[in-house]
C-alpha cells in the first residue's frame, strides 16, 4: 500500500504551473477554481484537461456552464492564486477581469488563456478528469507562469537561451 503523505511528497518532486478555471452562469455569476493539474492533450482536435477534486463544491457551478476558460498565472499573480483556493463567497468582488469570445471570467494579467467547450468528464480516482475542446487561445509577449514545486510557489527561471 503506498502511504499518502509519501505520495503526495513525491508527486510534490515535479512542478506544476498554477492555473484559475473560470466560467460564468446564464445570469452572470462567476466561478474559480484553482487547479495544479492542467495539460494538454491533443493537438488535433485541440483538446486540454484538467482534474478537480470531487470534493470541489465549485466544479459542480463550472460544470453545469458547459464551458470554461483556463487562465494561466503568471509569477507575479499569487495573491490572485490564494484568493481563488481559498474559501469564500464573491472571489471575483472588485476585481478587474475581461471575458473570452464565449464571455467566460478572463484575468487581465494571465499570462495565457484557453477559452473551451466541456468534451466530456471522467471520473478518476478521487477526481474527475475534465476534457475542454480548444476554441479560442491567446497568451502575453511577457511574463513567466507561478510555478508549484515541493509545496511552494516558485518563479521560473530560464537556464539557457
Amino acid at each position: 500500500m503506498i502511504d499518502p503523505q509519501q505520495f503526495r511528497a513525491v508527486l510534490g518532486c515535479y512542478p506544476t504551473g498554477v492555473s484559475v478555471i473560470t466560467a460564468a452562469d446564464a445570469d452572470g455569476t462567476r466561478h474559480g477554481l484553482v487547479v495544479g493539474s492542467f495539460t494538454s492533450i491533443s493537438l488535433d482536435p485541440p483538446l486540454v484537461g484538467f482534474f478537480p477534486d470531487k470534493r470541489s463544491g465549485t466544479w459542480p457551478r463550472i460544470q453545469a456552464t458547459g464551458r470554461f476558460c483556463v487562465n494561466v498565472l503568471g509569477a507575479d499573480q499569487l495573491e490572485l492564486c490564494q484568493r481563488f483556493a481559498a474559501r469564500g463567497d464573491d472571489k471575483f468582488a472588485q476585481l478587474a477581469h475581461g471575458q473570452t469570445p464565449s464571455g467566460q471570467p478572463l484575468f487581465d494579467d494571465a499570462v495565457a488563456w484557453i477559452d473551451c467547450a466541456i468534451e466530456r468528464v471522467v471520473e478518476v480516482g478521487d477526481h474527475f478528469l475534465v476534457v475542454g475542446a480548444v476554441e479560442s487561445l491567446g497568451s502575453k509577449a511577457h511574463g513567466t507562469p507561478l510555478m508549484f514545486f515541493r509545496g511552494q510557489y516558485h518563479d521560473l527561471t530560464c537556464l539557457a537561451d
